[in-house]
């Protein structure tokens, strides 16, 4: 790599580190290109030859911060219990929330044009660890569907946190909201397991077995992902996943 090359990086990197550094002492989140350019010792010229505008500054910083979230994430070998991987990851997405609230907010405006390429792997990851519990026989939903639902809430719990903190008081909101929704998505057999309370205990051991229709078809929805069928044909299989799908989510 050139000097001259070295020294774009170089001036680009100052300037998204101001820019972060701003955005997370700012009281509203927002931060101004005069002071950024001031903070980096840098002219306006050299910040648009890098980011384009004020806009693309911030797009910048939102990936920067979703790279620095993600950094966790991708390092964390899968456990054997994805159930408790996706508890895990409701609990360190609050906790990021909270020791980021400005640049948090600014990853998920709704005034961003595209969602950041780590906000889609973000969701693949969750979409993942939702699959490994199909696989396991205790997701009740499509993990597609459980993935929007899992995220949209786990989001909007973080987000009331660190924006009406003197409303969103409770301490317990974050874990009784997980729970409701995992409640939801996963059988009520891991759910007396992971949340350990006597009462739903006490609850399955007087209910009779029956069988769970859209626990079973996303079962075996995953299993056949995993391995296709040889015996149907690509449109067949293509068919039989969008049946279970429909099953899947009719809970």
């Amino acid at each position: 790599m050139s000097s001259d090359s070295v020294t774009a990086v170089s001036t680009k990197a100052r300037i998204l580190e101001v820019a972060a550094a701003l955005v997370a002492q700012s009281p509203d989140g927002d931060v101004s290109t005069r002071a950024v350019c001031e903070g980096a010792g840098v002219g306006a010229p050299a910040l648009y030859r890098h980011f384009g505008d004020k806009e693309g500054l911030l797009s910048a910083v939102v990936d920067h911060g979703w790279d620095k979230y993600l950094a966790a994430k991708r390092d964390r070998p899968p456990g054997t219990d994805p159930v408790e991987d996706l508890r895990d990851g409701w609990t360190t997405h609050v906790e990021f929330a909270r020791a980021n609230p400005n640049l948090f907010r600014l990853m998920h405006s709704p005034a961003m044009r595209t969602p950041p390429a780590a906000a889609l792997e973000a969701h693949r990851i969750l979409t993942t660890d939702l699959q490994r519990a199909a696989a396991q026989g205790t997701l009740c939903l499509a993990p597609e569907l459980a993935a929007q639902m899992i995220m949209s809430a786990n989001v909007g719990v973080a987000l009331m946190l660190v924006a009406r903190p003197a409303t969103f008081t409770d301490e317990s909101l974050s874990r009784r909201v997980r729970d409701a929704v995992h409640a939801t998505v996963f059988t009520p057999d891991v759910m007396a397991t992971t949340t350990g309370t006597q009462e739903q205990e006490q609850e399955q051991a007087q209910e009779p077995s029956e069988p769970r229709v859209p626990s079973t078809a996303a079962h075996l929805n995953a299993l056949l992902r995993q391995s296709p069928p040889p015996a149907l044909s690509r449109a067949e299989g293509a068919l039989l996943t969008e049946w279970l799908d429909r099953l899947s989510n009719t809970a």
